[in-house]
C-alpha cells in the first residue's frame, strides 16, 4: 500500500450535539506500535463532546480508547517520560503496555503542554493549562500538585483573557508562552502575551508578544526555539547555551489568517527526520537545525505555505502524519457546517515541498521608533523568489536608512543599498532577480518613526 493523502475512514468527529464546537486533532503520538490521536474541542467539556483519545493500529484500524469514552475537553500535550517509559498526552498517562491512568486533577483543565522537571525528572513532569495553572506530576505515584497560578506569577488576567500555549524544559529553565492577540494587542494598547522563564527560584518575562510554540532538541545541538508574532512579522525566539542568552530572529508572515490567538492554534516545532525539525509558523513550512554554531542559526528555510490548521504531525510508520481542525459548527457561529470533524494527512515529509510556493510579508519594523545606528532585528531573506522593501517615514524630518545582509548567517551584517526617506514619504526598493541572503536588516541614520515591511512572491 503506498499512502499519500488524507483517509476518510480515520476522520475524527464529534457528537452532533448540541452543544457543537469543534473537534481539532490536538496531538499525535506514535508509542509502541500504535499511533495516538488525541482530538480536542473549544473549551472544556461543557463545549462539545465525542473527542475522546483514539488509537490507530499499523493496519489502520482505528478505535475510541474505552478507558477514556466521557473524557471530553481541551488537551494538546504530547511528552514521552523516558525514565519510566510512559507516555502524558491529555490528562492520561500511558505505560508501554497501553494500560491508561487518567489524571482527575488535569481532567476538567484546558492542559497544553508536559516538559522536564528541573529537579525531579526522573519521576516528575511538569504540566501546563490553558489558563494558567501549572503542575507537577508524580508519573510513578499519579499524585498531581499545583505549583502556580501563572497568572500571578507573570501577570497575566485569567479565564477568557489568557491563553497559555506551551511549556519546555531544558537547560536549567522552563519556558512558558501565551498568545493573547486581538485589536488591541494589534493597536498597541495592550500587551497580554508572555514568553517567559522559571530557573527554580523565581519566575522572570522574557516577551510581552504573543507566543504559540517552544521545541528543541534538548541538549543536542544547544538551542531552543520559540516561536510567535507582532502587528510586524512573525518571531522566532532562539536560545543558545552558548550565549546563555535569547535572540530574536523575524519571518515573513504567510498569511494573516493566523494573526488571532485562537486562530494560531497550534503550530508545532518538532522533529520528523532524524536529528532534522520541521516548524509549522504562521502558514508556513520551515525546515530548522537544531544546531546553533557561535551563537547564531542560519539553517532556517522556507519549505510552502497553507491554511491548515495544524494541531500537531509527528513520523509514523515511515510517513509524515498531519492533524487539522478542519470544521468547526462554532456554535452556530459558523451556519454552514454541521459537525465538527477533522481528519489526519499521511505522506512523506518531502511532499510538503509540493504544497504553495514560499511566500509572505512582514518586516522589523512597524511604525516604529527607531534610534540613530541602531540596527533592527534580522530578517528572513532566504529561500523566496521575488522581493522589495517597502519604507515609509513617519518623522518630520528625512531619514536615510541602510539596508544590510549577513549572507555567511553568522552574524556579521555588511550594507548593500542605502536609501533616503522624505518625512511623510514612502520609498521602495525592488531587489535584483535570484538575489538573496541568510538574514537582512535595516539601519537609520537619525532618530525617528518609520516602517520597513519587506513583501516576498
Amino acid at each position: 500500500m503506498n499512502v499519500s493523502g488524507v483517509f476518510p475512514r480515520l476522520a475524527q468527529v464529534g457528537d452532533f450535539g448540541p452543544p457543537r464546537s469543534e473537534l481539532g486533532v490536538g496531538s499525535l503520538m506514535p508509542w509502541n506500535g500504535k499511533l495516538y490521536v488525541q482530538n480536542y474541542n473549544s473549551h472544556k467539556a461543557s463545549s462539545g463532546a465525542g473527542v475522546s483519545l483514539r488509537r490507530i493500529e499499523a493496519d489502520f484500524s482505528m478505535e475510541i480508547v474505552a478507558e477514556t469514552l466521557g473524557v471530553d475537553g481541551t488537551y494538546t500535550n504530547r511528552f514521552v517520560h523516558y525514565p519510566t517509559s510512559k507516555l502524558v498526552l491529555g490528562p492520561h498517562v500511558i505505560d508501554q503496555d497501553h494500560k491508561i491512568v487518567t489524571i482527575p486533577e488535569l481532567q476538567p483543565l484546558r492542559v497544553c503542554g508536559t516538559s522536564r522537571h528541573l529537579t525531579k525528572p526522573d519521576t516528575h513532569v511538569y504540566v501546563l493549562a490553558m489558563e494558567g495553572e501549572l503542575f507537577e506530576l508524580d508519573v510513578t505515584t499519579y499524585e498531581c500538585t499545583q505549583l502556580f497560578d501563572l497568572n500571578d506569577e507573570l501577570g497575566t488576567d485569567g479565564e477568557m483573557k489568557v491563553h497559555y500555549k506551551d511549556c519546555y524544559t531544558s537547560f536549567g529553565r522552563l519556558v512558558v508562552c501565551s498568545n493573547e492577540y486581538s485589536e488591541p494587542e494589534w493597536a498597541g494598547d495592550r500587551a497580554r502575551g508572555r514568553l517567559a522563564e522559571y530557573d527554580g527560584q523565581q519566575w522572570k518575562v522574557l516577551r510581552t508578544d504573543p507566543y504559540t510554540a517552544i521545541g528543541g532538541r534538548h541538549e543536542f545541538g544547544g538551542t531552543i526555539f520559540a516561536t510567535g508574532w507582532d502587528r510586524a512579522s512573525a518571531i522566532l525566539e532562539v536560545f543558545t547555551e552558548a550565549d546563555q542568552k535569547w535572540t530574536r530572529y523575524r519571518l515573513p508572515k504567510a498569511s494573516h489568517c493566523f494573526d488571532h490567538k485562537w486562530q494560531t492554534e497550534w503550530p508545532r516545532i518538532r522533529e520528523v527526520e532524524h536529528e532534522r525539525l520541521l516548524m509549522d509558523h504562521h502558514g508556513m513550512f520551515y525546515e530548522l537545525s537544531p544546531w546553533a554554531y557561535g551563537g547564531r542559526i542560519w539553517g532556517v528555510r522556507p519549505i510552502s505555505t497553507h491554511l491548515w490548521v495544524l494541531g500537531d504531525f509527528c513520523s509514523w510508520r515511515g510517513m509524515l502524519v498531519a492533524g487539522a481542525d478542519n470544521a468547526s459548527p462554532s456554535g452556530g457561529l459558523n451556519p454552514t457546517t454541521a459537525e465538527p470533524q477533522s481528519g489526519l494527512w499521511f505522506g512523506k515529509t518531502d511532499d510538503l515541498w509540493s504544497f504553495g510556493a514560499p511566500a509572505g510579508w512582514g518586516g522589523p519594523w512597524w511604525e516604529t521608533p527607531v534610534v540613530a545606528g541602531e540596527p533592527s532585528d534580522p530578517y528572513l531573506m532566504t529561500g523566496f523568489r521575488g522581493k522589495c522593501l517597502h519604507l515609509e517615514n513617519f518623522s518630520e524630518h528625512a531619514l536615510t536608512i541602510t539596508v544590510e545582509i549577513d549572507f555567511h548567517g553568522h552574524g556579521r551584517f555588511g550594507a548593500v543599498e542605502t536609501l533616503t526617506v522624505e518625512p511623510g514619504q514612502i520609498r521602495t526598493h525592488v531587489f535584483p532577480d535570484g538575489f538573496s541572503a541568510h538574514w537582512v536588516r535595516v539601519v537609520s541614520d537619525t532618530d525617528g518613526v518609520a516602517s520597513a515591511q519587506f513583501v516576498y512572491t
